[in-house]
């Protein structure tokens, strides 16, 4: 299984060591996260005074890095349709490029969720509901 996991997911593992994103972490499947994404989330660790060796340790370590060579602009206009928060049209970008099956997020109300299913077959949950689905599978 390919795992795209939104910013969001990475700052709560580096919250909490017993919730869902820091488990999620901890599982052998293949997860990504893009360059943009590595980028933002060393400016939002510092930001928020958090472990920044940690973050680190997790981009070396437990997540891929995909490489998205299109500027911001070019990617939210080739991936709008499928975003209601237009910061957020590199994780579509990044899901794709990464052929990932799941897109994990907490931020649902972000995402066209029915259009990236129907266009691209990536399922969006949330990590506690992915790994639910883990369990009963």
């Amino acid at each position: 299984m390919r795992l795209f996991l939104d910013s969001d997911v990475i700052i709560s593992s580096l919250n909490s060591s017993t919730g869902a994103s820091f488990q999620l972490l901890e599982t052998s499947l293949d997860k990504f996260i893009s360059n943009y994404s590595a980028r933002e989330l060393e400016i939002v660790v510092e930001r928020l005074s958090l472990d920044l060796d940690q973050l680190r340790k997790i981009l070396s370590t437990k997540v891929q890095i995909v490489t998205l060579l299109e500027r911001p602009d070019e990617i939210l206009k080739r991936y709008e349709l499928y975003i209601n928060d237009p910061f957020d049209s590199h994780i579509i970008a990044g899901a794709v490029a990464a052929q990932a099956q799941y897109l994990i997020t907490y931020n649902m109300k972000d995402y066209k969720i029915d259009k990236i299913k129907e266009d691209f077959k990536i399922i969006t949950m949330r990590p506690g509901e992915f790994l639910q689905f883990l369990r009963s599978s």
